[in-house]
């Protein structure tokens, strides 16, 4: 392996994907680096101006000259930081929210186009070498927090989080195939008829496959969310990804205008109750029952949106 090794590669995959023309690529007025940043932003939990700048190694007077454009084009609002008043705090408006799905959507559109040229029996073989690209440059280090991006489901991503909930609830707590049913029931609702104003589904993704899911969708309770199906991979727990899918919730929640969150979970899924309780969700009844083979005690939380507005949690 030498340096032309790895710069001719670097030419040859830029070429692939279309790097060097970016916005012609996607139909879009933003260069490659434009877009990164509206990723993050989309995708990161720290918004800050200096987390972006270091996150992404961008020079300062670069950086604030694309957020200047996006201010400019009304995609992002800047405010003191909660962390520190001189720091820049950076949200994207749902002007901006809708220009990075539409950037993300293409992005996908145009992977999708390049992946269908490699034969599906190779595929498997493509997929391990990104992966061992991956591992060898960031030198063996173990995931980070930031390594974790909240994502928008993709094609399969809902099947995902049937086949995962059900795998995962009948090792870790012996759930039988009722349990699957549920699931499955709850996700097909979604994908059938759901307004994506009022209703959301959160992917954890982590080295470019899904680690955790939640979702938010109307309660029968006027003005109440209810927050189902988290789960979160063994492999990747520690990471804070069960904060941040809740969080998620919680913030959706509240810009949608709900005036609660409730959620129904069983007393023997301690981390889960944690959690709940680390974001101001309390517990308003519980009730034993019999479902999914076994014997548990059901529990209902609500989290009152108005009263943990402004950090009261």
């Amino acid at each position: 392996m030498t340096v032309h090794d790895i710069r001719a590669f670097n030419r040859f995959y830029t070429n692939a994907i279309g790097a060097l023309d970016y916005s012609r690529h996607l139909y879009a007025p933003y260069t490659l680096t434009e877009s990164r940043v509206l990723y993050e932003l989309a995708h990161s939990p720290r918004t800050d101006a200096a987390d972006l700048r270091a996150e992404l190694s961008l020079d300062a007077g670069y950086l604030s000259r694309i957020l200047n454009k996006f201010e400019q084009d009304g995609l992002i609002e800047r405010t003191a930081s909660h962390r520190d008043t001189r720091r820049r705090h950076v949200t994207l408006t749902d002007r901006g929210r809708e220009t990075a799905a539409l950037l993300a959507e293409r992005a996908n559109e145009s992977v999708s186009a390049l992946l269908a040229t490699v034969p599906s029996t190779e595929r498997p073989r493509l997929s391990e070498a990104l992966r061992t690209v991956r591992e060898i440059l960031s030198d063996g280090r173990p995931p980070r927090r930031e390594d974790v991006v909240l994502r928008e489901p993709g094609p399969g991503d809902l099947g995902w989080i049937v086949q995962r909930n059900a795998a995962l609830y009948a090792a870790e707590y012996g759930f039988n195939a009722d349990y699957e049913g549920l699931v499955a029931k709850i996700v097909a609702d979604f994908a059938v008829d759901h307004d994506p104003h009022l209703e959301r589904v959160w992917i954890a993704e982590l080295d470019g496959r899904p680690v955790g899911c939640i979702m938010c969708v109307r309660d029968e309770a006027p003005a109440t969310a209810r927050l189902r199906l988290l789960v979160v991979e063994p492999d990747a727990r520690g990471l804070g990804i069960g904060d941040r899918l809740v969080t998620a919730v919680i913030d959706f929640a509240r810009e949608a205008g709900y005036r609660e969150v409730v959620l129904w979970t069983n007393d023997i899924l301690g981390a889960a109750r944690r959690i709940y309780q680390r974001h101001g969700f309390v517990l308003v009844a519980e009730k034993p029952h019999r479902s999914f083979g076994k014997d548990l005690t059901g529990q209902d939380w609500r989290l009152d949106l108005h009263r943990t507005q402004g950090g009261d949690e």
